[in-house]
């Protein structure tokens, strides 16, 4: 069970979770959340989850140069969407990067930050369907602790401008 939301108590503001992948959508997920965020006058709150799977077969000092370098990739992925959602909007940014399994961090970090109020997902444009985290966040949309905000993946800016 998820701890109750504090965005609107005094003292707190509400958050755009925007997950932070290699995805092409992953830009109209923070182009959306930019804007609503700019005219909420709330925040986006940024995650990128480092997968260890790899890591974990590798010897100690290969492990240990991969992590810092996903680390430092993961640093800049957060900031070029960052900027770009500055851009966009007047929006404050915040970063975070996790480490594990994507649905268990993003829940985890849901659970942990009460002022996040909407995870913010782009679907996929391919044959395939929506992509894998829409698809693994959809199959728990009942029980899940917050909305989901499921943006196409092939709308332009117009067209988010003129539906969000």
């Amino acid at each position: 069970m998820s701890k109750k939301r504090r965005s609107f108590e005094k003292g707190h503001k509400r958050k755009y979770l925007v997950i932070i992948d290699d995805t092409e959508e992953c830009d109209r997920a923070v182009y959306w959340a930019a804007k609503r965020a700019g005219r909420t006058k709330s925040v986006v709150e940024m995650l990128r989850v480092i997968e260890t799977g790899d890591r974990n077969q590798q010897w100690l000092g290969v492990a240990d140069l991969m992590q810092a370098e996903q680390m430092e990739a993961a640093k800049a992925e957060l900031d070029k969407f960052a900027k770009r959602a500055e851009k966009i909007a007047d929006v404050k940014v915040e970063r975070v990067i996790r480490e594990g399994a994507v649905a268990e961090e993003i829940l985890k970090l849901i659970d942990e930050d009460t002022d996040i109020g909407i995870l913010v997902l782009a679907a996929g444009t391919g044959k395939e369907g929506g992509g894998p985290l829409v698809t693994e966040i959809s199959r728990t949309s009942g029980t899940f602790p917050i909305p989901v905000a499921v943006v196409p993946g092939h709308l332009s800016d117009e067209e988010i401008d003129a539906s969000s």
